[in-house]
């Protein structure tokens, strides 16, 4: 197969340079609560167009849009005065062959079934306004779309779009993404029920000192007054320093919630464990991409992957198969340190002819030496990416 390109990183790795950045938005945040609500929405109508045509049709939902409420939160209590605005706006096949399917109606009920899924003191049906503004999609796309799917061919770029992917994560983007990972347990959610979903976690380092600053929004009805919101807070910080320190060589401090003013009783308390009551609006694309990271040390495409069909979108199809190229590489290629992998499209070319993948790797060996091994690694998910979309519905990629 050809366009694939194998060479060495001539440049200094992340880990080893003076300062670093790594930011994640956790599930309850209300940028990622749309990015989960658009890919929600995507793999249902997925699954309903195989259910109804025996093959996805032409869809992208990916605009998705929270505005948020007001609330009155109080130690032990509070309430939502105003509920959360959800608009769910994008593109969808709504008729063929004389079938009509209810997308609208589907947005409306996936959106409510998600967030009772996953955000635990928001009711959807009280707190929360959903708003589908679903349209057909433009001719020329549409038609794009059908021309494979009538032939049973390879799937045609339906945008000239790029993905990037590396591996392995390094020390800081372990800790920023387990932090989020391990207060967003059910486990840990069940033994700390005043932990709310949206939980923002910001990793610095600056040569060997790492220091971890985690937005928490605690969930007023389970803590008592100040004191014991300021016990809680601090059982938090010593949690994630103990986890973090066990990730890492390097020194590491945890702050929480540093904006609180605990002299005059102002503290990160909420009625519903998520900022979208109040203090924060949300929009797709907007958070983590496709690794779960926002990591502007690195390489990183701006595409929102959540929503767009999974058949072939480049902007969500090359981003996830440029970090598993990485992985692979990595995982696979014992000398190997480090991968990075690029890949660009042109629209209306199969999906899986891209007009370059570029794979970069960091090793001490010639590169020359491992540029078979590489290749045929690229080679082989390159092949297998007509069927990447089974893997979306499958839910075994996270978008968010």
């Amino acid at each position: 197969m050809k366009n694939i390109v194998v060479s060495p990183m001539t440049f200094e790795p992340v880990y080893g340079q003076d300062a670093e950045i790594v930011e994640r938005k956790g599930i309850g945040h209300p940028d990622t609560m749309c990015d989960n609500l658009a890919e929600e929405l995507s793999v249902t109508l997925s699954k309903l167009y195989m259910e109804r045509f025996g093959a996805i049709m032409h869809h992208n939902v990916d605009k998705a849009l929270l505005v948020g409420g007001e609330a009155n939160p109080v130690f032990g209590g509070g309430e939502v005065i105003s509920p959360i605005e959800i608009y769910l706006v994008g593109r969808a096949l709504k008729e063929l062959e004389g079938k009509t399917l209810p997308v609208e109606e589907l947005a409306v009920e996936v959106t409510r079934q998600w967030i009772k899924e996953n955000i635990r003191n928001l009711d959807p049906d009280k707190h929360v306004i959903i708003k589908p503004r679903i349209k057909p999609g433009s001719k020329d796309l549409v038609d794009l779309f059908l021309r494979f799917q009538q032939k049973g061919e390879v799937p045609l770029a339906n945008d000239t779009s790029f993905g990037v992917g590396y591996a392995p994560l390094d020390d800081l983007e372990r800790i920023v993404f387990e932090t989020e990972q391990l207060l967003n347990a059910p486990s840990f959610k069940d033994e700390h029920p005043y932990v709310g979903e949206d939980i923002k976690v910001m990793g610095v380092r600056i040569k060997e000192k790492i220091r971890i600053t985690i937005a928490c929004a605690f969930v007023s009805k389970y803590v008592e007054n100040l004191q014991d919101y300021l016990e809680k807070k601090e059982f938090i910080r010593k949690t994630v320093e103990e986890m973090a320190r066990g990730l890492t060589n390097r020194e590491v401090e945890v702050f929480v919630n540093t904006a609180d003013d605990p002299e005059r009783e102002s503290v990160y308390i909420t009625v519903t464990g998520t900022s979208a009551e109040q203090g924060d609006d949300g929009q797709v694309g907007r958070g983590n991409r496709v690794n779960g990271l926002i990591t502007p040390y690195r390489p990183m495409s701006l595409e929102a992957a959540a929503g767009k069909n999974p058949v072939s979108h480049i902007g969500k199809i090359y981003n996830v198969v440029a970090n598993v190229i990485a992985d692979r590489v990595v995982g696979e290629i014992e000398e190997v340190e480090e991968a990075y992998c690029y890949l660009v499209s042109q629209i209306g070319k199969p999906i899986n002819e891209p007009q370059v993948c570029d794979v970069k790797v960091r090793t001490k060996k010639d590169v020359k030496g491992l540029e078979e091994q590489v290749k045929k690694i690229a080679e082989e998910e390159l092949l297998r990416m007509p069927s990447t979309w089974k893997r979306f519905l499958n839910k075994e990629f996270a978008v968010a």
